[in-house]
């Protein structure tokens, strides 16, 4: 029989926490005099009566921002949100999960391989020009062209471009993105794609830009210029002034937004600690943390929820703390296996979310509507994880190997959740280097198949998991997994519209990435957002907060 330590995860997080707080900054400032510290009474009164006055909205987020060029999405939400109050995205997810019209008036299909986009009559960018299929095929072709080189958005999928999603160097158009006049598109993909696969990717991703304002720059230039450090034209509510990726953003209203002017004239992303927030949030300045761009640490739940000056909102439980593992860097199944019943998922979820969200297996919630039920969640059983590490031994694997772990910075609650993991992996033989690095740095450490374990909080679009875990369950995807029969049933989820059918094809999905292992959901967040009270009309949820950016405003 074998004999393991048991201890308190709060115990253990407790040690850690002392030691991360130690070693964090007390304030992070910008040039607007946003600062997360200590403030005197009266400075933090003078400073709201300043911001009632002039309508400044600070925003906190805990992640750094890679770029604010729209052709650098990195699928992270704190670039996706800043670059898309700028330019517009033809829709966009409301709260109810609905995909809401933004630039398109519809996405339509009748075939799922031939899209016909229908544009807003009335849209037009803030220099009064209006806003047509040319500003469309032109952005489309900007990811297409070999000169631009941007990966990413699945332009591979459209008609006309080749295997790596690039058209022929100097192309001038993409022959699977035509205009059949000025307000309606079509694009036609390479195989069946259903519908909300394609609204979810090239409808919410692809932000639209000027044609009539960047068409005459050459292709090669247009990810390192300066006109997107502060655009002159836009189709969002807000431009962009000024910015330092490390520590803000901030925009200025666009008075000819086609919705009407914003109320709030300055509204700032602010990047802060995780720690920080509870401080901002309880001093004023800090107005709103919406739940996927600022990460509120979980033991500060219960404090933010008793502010008198502070709304909450538990928001949707989809988001995945999502633990990716390199298949071809630990290609033994059952070391995987041994991971995933190595690690006491519910004694965290208990004690770090106090219960707020769920343990699952596989990548889907139970808020989306293809998940099942029927697929029972791993439980702990670290005699279970020993004995697949002795199998393991005796066929070949080392047992002195160290493996690679890199998390999130920015997500503090999980760095301190990590190091608890690696104590408890420790226990049954298997060594961990938990790695902690900011958000670019494990993308592109994600991207370039550099670790063996990672994990990062991950948001699959409970309408289209399709598009996430097509791509992570592939050789090219993080995991660098490959698997027939998964390929084909998530292929079998883009010819039909039937909601049974699809939840039969993700069960089988899900019940390979439950054996096989090429990641493991430490949990489902229900995560806290929050805003003070002085700012009107904000709901801060995963998806839909910015969508009436412009009515927010500010009690008199």
């Amino acid at each position: 029989m074998k004999f393991y330590k048991r201890f308190s995860v709060w115990l253990f997080i407790a040690v850690i926490a002392v030691i991360v707080t130690a070693c964090s900054n007390n304030a992070s400032n910008d040039k607007n005099g946003s600062s997360v510290g200590e403030k005197t009474t009266e400075n933090n009164e003078n400073k709201e009566n300043i911001q009632d006055k002039e309508k400044i909205v600070n925003v906190g987020v805990t992640d750094t921002f890679r770029s604010v060029n729209p052709l650098l999405q990195d699928g992270t939400e704190v670039v996706k949100y800043a670059t898309s109050l700028v330019f517009l995205p033809l829709v966009e997810l409301n709260q109810d999960l609905e995909f809401e019209g933004q630039l398109a008036s519809s996405i339509t299909t009748e075939d799922n391989k031939n899209f016909i986009i229908k544009l807003k009559d009335n849209i037009t960018w803030s220099d009064g020009q209006p806003i047509t299929s040319k500003d469309v095929l032109y952005t489309f072709l900007c990811w297409a062209s070999p000169e631009i080189g941007s990966t990413g958005m699945s332009i591979e999928k459209i008609a006309g471009t080749g295997e790596d999603g690039y058209v022929e160097p100097g192309a001038k158009e993409i022959s699977g993105v035509i205009a059949l006049d000025e307000k309606t598109v079509q694009i036609t993909t390479k195989f069946e794609m259903a519908l909300y696969s394609f609204q979810n990717i090239f409808g919410r991703y692809i932000l639209i830009l000027p044609e009539h304002i960047l068409g005459d720059i050459p292709m090669d230039d247009l990810l390192t210029h300066e006109w997107f450090n502060a655009p002159s034209v836009v189709s969002g509510p807000y431009f962009i002034k000024d910015f330092d990726l490390n520590h803000y953003v901030h925009f200025e209203a666009n008075e000819n937004y086609y919705l009407g002017a914003p109320k709030i004239k300055k509204l700032n992303f602010n990047v802060v600690t995780a720690s920080q927030l509870l401080t901002g949030l309880r001093s004023g300045e800090i107005d709103l943390v919406q739940q996927t761009m600022g990460a509120i640490l979980q033991e500060d739940y219960d404090t933010i929820r008793e502010l008198e000056n502070i709304t909450v909102f538990d928001g949707t439980p989809i988001t995945n703390q999502s633990i990716f593992i390199n298949t071809e860097r630990i290609p033994e199944i059952k070391v995987r296996q041994a991971l995933l019943y190595g690690i006491d998922r519910q004694t965290i979820f208990q004690d770090i979310l106090k219960g707020k969200g769920e343990v699952v297996d596989g990548f889907l919630a139970s808020a989306g509507p293809f998940y099942d039920e029927s697929l029972t969640p791993t439980e702990y059983d670290p005699d279970k994880a020993a004995d697949l590490l002795d199998e393991a031994a005796a066929e070949g694997w080392d047992r002195t190997t160290q493996y690679t772990f890199y998390v999130n910075s920015g997500d503090t609650t999980f760095v301190q959740i990590a190091s608890f993991i690696a104590a408890q992996l420790a226990e049954i033989g298997i060594n961990l280097q938990v790695n902690t690095v900011d958000i670019s740095t494990l993308l592109s450490v994600a991207g370039n198949g550099e670790f063996d374990i990672m994990a990062v909080q991950y948001t699959y679009a409970p309408v289209d998991p399709y598009t996430d875990i097509s791509w992570l369950l592939s050789k090219g995807g993080w995991t660098r997994y490959d698997r027939k029969e998964v390929s084909e049933a998530l292929a079998k989820t883009q010819i039909t519209s039937d909601v049974e059918e699809i939840k039969k094809q993700y069960l089988i999905v899900d019940t390979y990435v439950q054996q096989e292992v090429p990641m493991i959901s430490a949990y489902i967040i229900s995560a806290l957002g929050a805003k003070n009270n002085r700012l009107q009309n904000a709901v801060p949820d995963v998806y839909g907060t910015f969508l009436n950016v412009h009515e927010w405003d500010i009690a008199n």
